[in-house]
């Protein structure tokens, strides 16, 4: 029987990983265990945004020391998956997913945290965006859910996919062999191909179907929503990589996931509600030996287009000096941290078509109770 483990681990740059090495020297992690990464590094976000890459490139190099393979190699089976941007209390960190077999002497759980990943083919920059992606999104899904024993799909809770975008050399080496990408600006295409990843989640998971949708719906129908999905996309990547959070019977382990929509950016009711699901109260703040059960965080999160939150006006979507995913980011971020008490939060702005316009979702991870 396999058990989950997971482990937040802060960072003192985008490249520090001293905080895995120790436990891998230790011990304490195997690395044949790591399965995949969930980060926050203090990029900006956006296109230029090369914390990302440092630190897949230094832990593909930590990992490769001890697993005996080359990086490119586990760059390619092991995901990671990572949001630039840690403003205001967020703190640089990242999650360890391990999957090793489960103590036989241990408590057994009805259900237990369930992990499956998967990797796309790479998508052709002149799919990027477009029906051709989104299928290519949902086949990996459905693999790393088969991958995860995960029998049904109300048993899945968080799908955190990174996804590629067109970069302007990209776009022109696609034109120049006769394609045609949808956009050869690289925000416009980040923002398409997160799209295109919500689409594809909501198609795996059975939210849509293949007829409920068609090239012109991304960006512009936004009654397609899939309130599990958690999207980004980046340069770092040139497939879909997915990882799957649920749980499942057929697992061991004391971790469990639960996850709740947010309604829009002042939903602390939402916030209450998921860690209710895991048995920890918020009032107003969570406990300390409640927050020591608590592994991981994550957090999706969207300017509201229309303009006001709750009928009052923001300004996110009209500042040109602050973009307003460094908004929303910084603004949720204080709302679930607050609560929390931990500003080692994965807060991921770009919730196009995940959960509804100005707000998201929240999923977290934390051990089971006895009894």
């Amino acid at each position: 029987m396999k058990a989950a483990r997971v482990f937040r681990l802060s960072m003192a740059h985008p490249g520090d990983l001293s905080a895995l090495a120790r436990l891998i020297e230790s011990g304490t992690v195997a690395a044949a265990d790591v399965v995949a990464i969930i980060g926050k590094t203090e990029g900006n976000g956006g296109v230029n945004d090369f914390t990302r890459g440092y630190f897949t490139q230094t832990l593909m190099g930590l990992l490769s020391r001890h697993l005996g393979k080359p990086p490119e190699q586990l760059v390619r089976e092991i995901p990671c998956v990572l949001s630039g941007g840690t403003e205001g209390v967020m703190s640089p960190h990242y999650h360890v997913l391990c999957i090793s077999e489960a103590d036989g002497s241990a408590k057994r759980h009805p259900s237990a945290l369930a992990i499956g990943t998967a990797f796309s083919a790479p998508v052709a920059a002149e799919d990027v965006g477009r029906r051709a992606h989104v299928e290519s999104v949902a086949t990996a899904v459905r693999a790393a859910i088969a991958k995860a024993g995960i029998e049904r799909p109300e048993d899945v809770h968080f799908v955190q996919v990174k996804c590629p975008c067109v970069t302007v050399a990209r776009a022109s080496a696609a034109i120049a062999a006769g394609k045609t990408p949808l956009t050869n600006d690289p925000n416009k295409s980040m923002a398409f191909a997160r799209a295109a990843g919500a689409f594809g989640v909501a198609l795996a998971l059975g939210e849509i179907g293949p007829s409920d949708f068609d090239d012109t719906s991304l960006l512009s129908n936004f009654s397609i929503q899939s309130p599990r999905a958690s999207i980004s996309s980046g340069v770092e990547v040139e497939s879909n990589e997915v990882v799957v959070l649920g749980n499942s019977p057929s697992w061991g382990g004391d971790l469990r996931i639960a996850h709740r929509p947010m309604s829009d950016a002042l939903d602390i009711g939402g916030i209450v509600r998921v860690l209710a699901d895991l048995g920890i109260a918020a009032s107003p703040q969570v406990s300390a030996a409640d927050a020591r059960r608590i592994a991981c965080v994550l957090v999706k999160c969207e300017p509201d287009r229309r303009g006001k939150i709750r009928g009052n006006r923001h300004t996110m979507l009209d500042d040109t000096d602050i973009n307003a995913q460094r908004h929303i980011r910084g603004a949720v971020a204080g709302l679930v941290a607050g609560v929390i008490g931990d500003g080692r939060i994965f807060v991921s702005g770009g919730a196009e078509h995940q959960g509804p316009d100005g707000g998201g979702l929240i999923a977290v991870i934390a051990s089971q109770q006895e009894g």
